[in-house]
């Protein structure tokens, strides 16, 4: 008779005693790397842009003066709220400690810290109707 309730296998077992174990002693058993997952998008291609965040369109970012404003909305794009600094939990919600104190994040200020925020998102593919057709063409391609 068992000393335990239960006698299924569990963690109080030998590690030794399980049939699958064949590891050597002293050893730990290595899985085998390429049946993890792989995850959301792996591989795929991506880019760095700027979005509006109150609109949410793209704006592009290459001169961003303190006077510039969203192509799509007209809302003022040198502001709290598009800078990467901005952190509601931060002192005077800002991660720049020396930051002087804003009152209104999303209106056009002149910041010294003030960092474009920028994010990954997935690129647009940029096959044509034509690639498209040729690859289908190719596969009955005698």
């Amino acid at each position: 008779m068992s000393d335990r309730k239960y006698r299924q296998r569990g963690y109080q077992d030998d590690k030794g005693d399980h049939p699958g174990n064949t590891a050597p002693a002293g050893h730990p058993r290595r899985r085998d790397p390429t049946l993890r997952p792989a995850g959301r998008g792996l591989g795929a291609p991506t880019a760095t842009i700027f979005r509006c965040r109150v609109c949410g369109k793209e704006n592009p970012v290459k001169d961003l003066a303190p006077e510039s404003a969203c192509t799509h909305c007209g809302a003022d794009l040198h502001s709290c709220t598009h800078c990467s600094l901005f952190d509601t939990s931060a002192t005077n919600q800002c991660r720049e400690p020396k930051a002087q104190l804003v009152r209104s994040k999303a209106t056009r200020n002149q910041c010294g810290h003030f960092k474009v925020r920028r994010a990954r998102e997935f690129a647009k593919e940029t096959n044509s109707p034509r690639d498209a057709k040729a690859a289908f063409d190719a596969l009955f391609d005698l």
